[in-house]
């Protein structure tokens, strides 16, 4: 329960600093200090101090101000945000590209840490760990045979830069038990998690995020693809929630000629920044499709908005979630700081695809899939509701819309099929994993090419797991291939990198089917010269 005697101590504090940053936010010079000499600061540490040395209660005065700042930034908009130290460290980690460990994915599984994957370039890949590998101890912290969640092991294994760590690994394959002695260091965080041939003319890249790194890895991806023979590419931001602007306008780069306006910024005051196409992209000439869905957000909505706009490639989905909020971080001086939002931003026929929010609704801002699902829009275009009052034109007279996303070129609904399996899907992924990690011999040196052709024929593996479902009533045929489906994809991801698990989950892809539809239209209007 909460004392009510620190109310008006919460609401005191929150109150100061809503002077302070109120008085911040007029500052054209946003590197200044919020707590810079001034009598508001002098405010603050008064309050502070009386609450320390002689309010009646012991109080954490950080946990106050955290609180305090919270409430504060809250009143803003969805999309404000306050860090602790320690929340601004994590969120660093993903945006930067990179985090300090040893360089492991795991799961716990039967009381035991479990390597699932060794990421490339981490300390764990060049000492030689594998896929599989049992971790009993980290230095004098037992992992195995005790109680312990993700968080903990987490906690556990990572650490500073260049800090030691003796590693007891089990190795199931040789039954042999080792020590490691490896440095904690730089681990990548890969924004590209895939990219391969569809065909020998189709290309795809999946980005899970706008990170600092994510231009780079796009770019060697995207190389590749081009060196392999890639005439059109499939973009997939499905699930993307965004990141950092100027990596999304170094990506657009890649598709639209010079001086094509990628993206205009305004603040409060009217300023507006553009952003436009240089002359260094190098698939300025070839068809792109944009694959969004609604959790396609911010940075995301900003390339599928540019290339809409300027009438270039295809997108393809459902409409995007619908930020058009520009934030920029703050630090406070201690660590913590402010994602603050400072502009807008506008597609370039000049749109805003900042979706309605009334901050009295709370969550309800992001309960946005449960409502586009209750509302039809999930699987009907026709049930897209647009502003008539916010319809722009591009320049070749296509009508785009602003006020709540991007609405995709060309609609693809969800894949209802999918939640009629939920009920076969209840151990699939610990199945899957059991099986390879007891077979790893088997699968040690398949190839995806083999694996995809190959997978379960025989319906051994499936029988195994209806069996282990021990269900009560016979799964027809269709039931059951649709399952083996899925088993293939979680098999996928335990055997190879995610390049394995989405060559094989795109395969069955709606959206996918979509463009090799457009693509095969495109080759019979070629074919009978039907061309512009």
């Amino acid at each position: 329960m909460k004392n009510n005697n620190l109310i008006p101590v919460y609401f005191g504090v929150a109150v100061a600093i809503g002077i302070v940053i109120g008085s911040f936010l007029n500052f054209k010079d946003t590197a200044v200090s919020v707590f810079t000499s001034s009598p508001e600061e002098s405010k603050i540490k008064k309050l502070i101090n009386y609450i320390q040395y002689d309010y009646v209660d012991e109080v954490n005065t950080d946990e106050l101000l955290d609180g305090a700042i919270n409430q504060i930034v809250g009143k803003l908009d969805p999309h404000s945000v306050y860090f602790t130290r320690k929340q601004l460290k994590l969120e660093n980690e993903k945006m930067q590209g990179n985090f300090v460990g040893v360089g492991v994915q795991f799961r716990i599984f039967k009381d035991s840490v479990v390597v699932v994957k060794v990421i490339e370039g981490g300390p764990s890949k060049k000492i030689g760990l594998k896929a599989g590998d049992r971790i009993l101890m980290a230095n004098k912290d037992t992992l195995s045979g005790v109680q312990i969640n993700n968080k903990g092991v987490i906690s556990i294994l990572k650490g500073e830069p260049d800090t030691e760590v003796d590693l007891t690994i089990y190795r199931r394959s040789s039954d042999t038990v080792a020590h490691y002695l490896l440095k904690r260091g730089e681990v990548p965080i890969k924004s590209v998690s895939a990219h391969f041939m569809i065909n020998d003319s189709i290309g795809y890249i999946k980005l899970e995020r706008f990170a600092l790194t994510s231009y780079d890895e796009f770019k060697l991806s995207l190389d590749d693809l081009i060196a392999k023979g890639m005439k059109t590419l499939v973009f997939d931001l499905r699930d993307n929630g965004g990141g950092f602007m100027s990596v999304a306008n170094k990506i657009v780069d890649e598709f639209l000629k010079k001086d094509k306006l990628i993206v205009f910024t305004k603040n409060k005051k009217g300023d507006i920044k553009e952003d436009f196409a240089t002359s260094k992209g190098v698939f300025e000439n070839n068809e792109v499709y944009v694959l969004i869905n609604e959790n396609s957000a911010s940075a995301s909505e900003i390339v599928a908005g540019a290339l809409q706009d300027n009438d270039r490639g295809t997108i393809i989905g459902r409409r995007s979630f619908g930020k058009g909020l520009v934030q920029q971080t703050m630090g406070l001086g201690d660590g913590s700081a402010i994602r603050l939002t400072v502009a807008r931003y506008y597609t370039p026929t000049g749109r805003s695809i900042q979706k309605p929010y009334d901050l009295s609704k709370g969550e309800e801002y992001y309960a946005h899939f449960e409502e586009r699902y209750s509302n039809g829009e999930l699987v009907s275009a026709d049930s897209i509701k647009v502003n008539d009052s916010l319809r722009f034109k591009t320049p070749k007279g296509k009508l785009v819309y602003g006020g709540g996303g991007i609405v995709p070129d060309i609609f693809v609904g969800i894949d209802t099929t999918k939640s009629i399996l939920n009920r076969y899907a209840l151990k699939m992924n610990d199945f899957a994993f059991e099986y390879v990690d007891n077979h790893r011999n088997e699968f040690k040196d398949i190839s995806i090419d083999s694996f995809v052709k190959n997978f379960d024929t025989d319906e051994r593996i499936l029988d195994l797991y209806l069996e282990e479902l021990d269900l009560s009533e016979p799964v027809s045929n269709n039931v059951k291939e649709r399952i083996q489906y899925y088993l293939k994809t979680r098999f996928a991801y335990n055997i190879f990198d995610y390049n394995g698990f989405y060559e094989v989950i795109t395969q069955d892809d709606l959206m996918i089917d979509k463009v090799n539809e457009i693509e095969k239209e495109n080759l019979i209007i070629v074919g009978n010269q039907l061309v512009e």
